[in-house]
């Protein structure tokens, strides 16, 4: 590691970013002594970093494992940082026309080391917002979980999923709820985190069928339908069909 010293930067500063530059060049978590090794700061001094960048959610540590990768918050900092070349800004347009049509707050949530979390929230009721807040870590049970456990890499999905003490051990890949969602491309949830508060939701793909996140429309539980034959429900499946075009996806 090198790092460059000069009067007019902050050496602290740098070692900080060559640790997020050596975990971001790598597929896999690192090790304490991977990371001590690569960069060949003190152990004491490595200690330090880590447990601020922790701390900080620009890295991750598995508590499993004891094992490091990059965290949320630099998911964040990249949508902010790409600009109108990102998902969630070729999305957005879509989230602001489905809270119009629903009257619902609307979230799109995407993928990331510990399950799927919220990106982007838009409610056209600018005054009542009853849905997460951005960075909010969802669980299997909501209706975006149920999403990325059907159509996310199961190898990718299995730890948060036996992580999460609240699923429903009836949700698997035989029952008929999990093959609805499979079919019809649209889940619900009844009132998985706020009581009177429910949820429906609907999956993104690109051009290889790969899931790019997943659209959600929260509301009171009496405004959200739970099956897909309801108006509402077949607003939303259209709305996956055209959102999806866009990124190449073809159900042909």
């Amino acid at each position: 590691m090198e790092i460059v010293k000069s009067g007019s930067t902050i050496q602290s500063l740098q070692i900080g970013m060559s640790i997020i530059d050596l975990l971001a060049s790598q597929r896999n978590p690192l090790r304490f002594s991977d990371i001590q090794e690569s960069t060949e700061i003190t152990k004491s001094n490595l200690y330090k970093y880590l447990n601020t960048l922790t701390q900080l959610e620009l890295l991750y540590r598995d508590k499993t494992t004891g094992m490091y990768s990059l965290g949320s918050k630099l998911i964040q900092y990249g949508m902010a940082a790409i600009g109108n070349e990102d998902v969630t800004s070729r999305i957005t347009p879509y989230l602001q026309e489905i809270s119009h049509h629903t009257s619902c707050t609307v979230l799109f949530s995407v993928w990331t080391y510990d399950g799927p979390i919220t990106a982007k929230i838009w409610n056209s009721n600018q005054n009542l917002n009853i849905g997460a807040q951005l960075g909010t870590r969802l669980p299997p049970s909501s209706s975006s979980g149920k999403v990325f456990t059907v159509f996310q890499d199961s190898s990718i999905t299995a730890d948060w999923i036996e992580k999460d003490n609240n699923v429903s051990a009836a949700f698997h890949r035989g029952t008929k709820e999990y093959q609805a969602i499979q079919k019809y491309k649209i889940a619900f949830a009844k009132e998985p985190l706020v009581p009177s508060v429910s949820s429906m939701s609907i999956p993104i793909f690109n051009y290889n069928a790969e899931l790019l996140g997943a659209i959600t429309a929260v509301g009171f539980t009496e405004s959200i339908p739970d099956h897909y034959e309801d108006p509402l429900s077949q607003y939303l499946r259209k709305s996956f069909l055209e959102i999806s075009n866009i990124f190449g996806y073809s159900e042909e």
